[in-house]
């Protein structure tokens, strides 16, 4: 079990959540003995999940192996204050980001009107509208409808209805709908979120704005790779950017944030005196 410790997450609340394991190979035939083990430990979990593959598709969802429990591994998430209902296998969420959300959400400013991308169950969106009251407005773009459903849901769960706008689709026809109006976009697709990096720049206002990209990258490479990438946001801009290491993700691989600040040649005009 000391190799397991630190390699599950807990999902859900004290009145019933859900394991999320992964089990190294020597430990394999052990299999059920540690989700066993893990339910004596947590007495609010219903179900014990394995991983056993990596997340693919567009919609970003895992195989998984029931190990113990109960077949129904939907759950009510809580976190700084706000629930996220969810089911692990269908939709993608992950506990150890609620740190990085809080991060984020700390950050918007009274009046903004933010963008999500990728949005998944609504975790980023509701917990922005949640500490900033006074944001002027979010909107959650994902394309999974299990996921977009759940989102529907969170938001009403979470009173914040009238500031978080949940919508269905691929990001590159939906954010169409809000290029010029947004003072913060966020970006949580570590693997192709830079492919979407035009779409996010289109969406800020004429006076620039904040991109907070998200990818994985080999800690030797991560520094040039985002300097090229931003690169591409120059176009007489003025960009600033700052690298913050969100999670481990594989060895001398990590998970980042790119905090990205771009003020434009309109808005360096306007801020000039008479």
């Amino acid at each position: 079990m000391k190799k397991l410790l630190s390699s599950y997450d807990i999902i859900g609340s004290r009145e019933k959540a859900v394991v999320v394991v992964e089990i190294s190979d020597e430990l394999i035939n052990e299999k059920k003995k540690i989700a066993e083990q893990i339910m004596k430990r947590h007495k609010n979990v219903k179900s014990v999940l394995r991983k056993v593959s990596e997340r693919k598709g567009i919609f970003r969802i895992r195989e998984f192996e029931l190990l113990a429990g109960s077949e129904d591994t939907e759950v009510i998430h809580k976190e700084s204050g706000c629930m996220f209902k969810l089911d692990p296998k269908k939709v993608y969420f992950s506990p150890r980001e609620g740190t990085e959300r809080l991060r984020i959400a700390g950050q918007v400013k009274s009046g903004e009107f933010v963008l999500v991308m990728f949005a998944g169950v609504g975790p980023f969106g509701i917990l922005i509208a949640k500490k900033q009251p006074n944001v002027k407005g979010v909107v959650c773009i994902e394309i999974n409808p299990v996921a977009y459903e759940y989102m529907k849901q969170n938001i009403l769960l979470n009173k914040v209805e009238d500031k978080v706008l949940a919508v269905l689709g691929d990001v590159r026809e939906k954010a169409k709908e809000w290029y010029g109006k947004c003072d913060r976009v966020l970006m949580p697709l570590p693997m192709e979120a830079w492919k979407y990096m035009d779409i996010a720049s289109k969406c800020l206002t004429q006076n620039g704005g904040t991109i907070h990209l998200y990818l994985v990258e080999n800690e030797d490479k991560v520094e040039p790779r985002v300097k090229e990438l931003v690169e591409t946001l120059d176009r007489g801009n003025t960009v600033t950017y700052r690298i913050r290491k969100v999670l481990p993700y594989a060895p001398h691989v990590n998970k980042y944030c790119v905090d990205i600040r771009i003020t434009t040649a309109e808005s360096r005009k306007n801020q000039e005196p008479m």
